[in-house]
């Protein structure tokens, strides 16, 4: 009796099977033994069956979240970028194979001329040091001159044709180039900046500043990027499960993607069972990302149709309101210790959607058996999510909007909800702002070192090493009274300012 009373907190699978919802915050875990230092935790994870991450994040498909650059920037941080299909296939096609093309770690904004153009304004150049002239006008078309914002300036007559003043043949660098080499191609050629030429085609791919390099050195250092076999970065894609959506996947497998999501608020379907089963059929080589679950029995069905990895919530994010509107869904943190226990049997990875607002979130999600975490609103808001900044109250902010807002619907998300074919259209997600957070190369490397942080204080020094102690019954919880949770944040203080880093 006495040592049942010293005992600390409950197990997960005593906690989780009292029949409550429970949140990210309604639970706190209780520290363990620490025996080793904090960067000796690894954070490299499976992000499916076959596919491995050196960092557990993933960029969410969503129409204000992922695009060419973000998947560009997780891929080097060594995650990976879903690109939403909020789109047509060739569009959708497109962006992959644009995300693809890159080595660096950014996408730059690159402005066309065709060489019978004027360049009227120094607002063409926008914030490009350099306007590049193709045949076209478009990146889809060979090289041939380009016009620094320098020459322009110094011109008489700013109303002639490009082509009689561009410089042609331009010194250019390959397409392939990482980082280190751009640096020192720049420096030994003493440039500014350098167009990166595909040298299949002779497309221009991005643009390299010597500003960007110093920009990019200034962030923390990047970690091991995600490549897929052919040494491009790895990217995914979203696809429905209609009809049409096999015509759009023979597309995005052209352009490269190396795993394809199914994207459905409720994945547990006929639709979806019957689409897994025609990739794993078809493209066996292709990894399939189904869901969404939250429950065992979803899970289940989705494993034995073919699954390599499962994406677990429904009405966590902070911008979907279906748990509202259909009184439907589950506590996050209950639903991913639950699919993930079920998951786990068969080998699949089960990445812990929504709800993520803080680097301890993500320690909850990834100990209670997530082996990524896929996040909307926490990248929303970067350099690299898609949109323009505006200036709102006395901060800067982008657009951030539900894929199941009437807004999304209208361009076509409402399949993913099953409700295309229906006459009235209910929305399931609103639109808002988030404010401006910089770059993710900045901020996803110090959230990354935070969760190594709370990993120490767990004594768990790897993902894995984290499911084994919480399965053993080691690591304990406790759920938080309201008054906990306030205590647990910041309080009692008259003003503060909050720096994450």
């Amino acid at each position: 009796m006495a040592e049942a009373l010293l005992e600390d907190g409950f197990p997960a699978d005593r906690l989780f099977n009292q029949g409550y919802s429970y949140t990210y915050d309604d639970v706190i875990f209780l520290p363990h033994y620490i025996d080793f230092p904090t960067d000796a935790v690894q954070l490299s994870t499976k992000l499916t069956r076959n596919l491995n991450l050196s960092i557990p994040c993933v960029a969410s498909p969503m129409d204000t979240v992922t695009e060419s650059s973000m998947a560009v920037a997780m891929a080097s941080l060594g995650g990976i970028g879903i690109v939403h299909s909020n789109n047509n296939p060739f569009d959708q096609a497109s962006i992959v194979r644009s995300a693809k093309s890159h080595r660096l770690p950014f996408v730059s904004d690159l402005v066309f001329k065709t060489p019978s153009d004027s360049i009227h304004s120094i607002d063409d150049f926008a914030s490009s040091p350099c306007i590049f002239v193709t045949e076209s006008g478009t990146g889809k078309s060979k090289l041939l001159g380009v016009v620094s914002k320098s020459e322009w300036s110094g011109l008489n007559d700013k109303e002639t044709r490009v082509a009689d003043y561009m410089v042609k043949s331009p010194v250019s660098a390959p397409s392939g180039y990482n980082l280190e080499q751009v640096a020192s191609f720049l420096a030994a050629k003493e440039l500014e900046f350098v167009p990166l030429v595909n040298e299949k085609d002779g497309q221009v791919v991005n643009l390299a500043t010597s500003a960007d390099l110093d920009r990019i050195r200034a962030f923390p250092k990047l970690g091991v990027p995600s490549l897929g076999p052919d040494g491009e970065f790895m990217v995914g894609a979203a696809v429905g499960t209609r009809e049409s959506d096999k015509e759009r996947l023979e597309h995005l497998l052209k352009a490269g993607i190396n795993v394809v999501v199914l994207d459905s608020s409720q994945g547990n379907s006929i639709y979806q069972i019957d689409m897994i089963k025609y990739i794993k059929k078809t493209y066996p080589q292709l990894d399939v990302i189904a869901g969404n679950v939250v429950t065992t029995c979803q899970a289940q069905n989705l494993i034995q149709a073919g699954a390599d990895a499962l994406r677990v919530g429904m009405g966590s994010g902070s911008i979907c309101t279906t748990q509202e509107v259909c009184a439907v869904g589950r506590g996050q943190a209950t639903a991913v210790y639950k699919v993930s226990s079920i998951a786990e049997r068969s080998g699949v990875p089960v990445i812990a959607d929504g709800g993520i607002s803080n680097s301890g979130h993500i320690v909850k999600a990834l100990v209670l058996g997530a082996s990524t975490v896929m996040m909307g609103s926490f990248l929303a808001g970067s350099n690299e999510a898609p949109g323009a900044y505006e200036y709102q109250g006395d901060r800067w902010v982008k657009k951030y909007r539900g894929m199941g807002s009437l807004e999304a619907m209208q361009k076509g998300s409402d399949a993913r909800y099953l409700g295309d074919t229906a006459k009235l259209k209910i929305a399931q997600g609103v639109v808002g702002a988030v404010a401006d957070k910089g770059s993710v190369l900045k901020f996803i490397p110090f959230t990354m070192q935070a969760v190594k942080q709370g990993f120490q204080d767990l004594g768990a020094s790897s993902l894995q090493n984290a499911h084994n102690l919480l399965r053993s019954r080691v690591l304990r919880l406790e759920v938080r009274s309201g008054a906990a949770q306030v205590e647990g944040g910041i309080h009692g203080l008259v003003s503060y300012e909050k720096k994450a880093f």
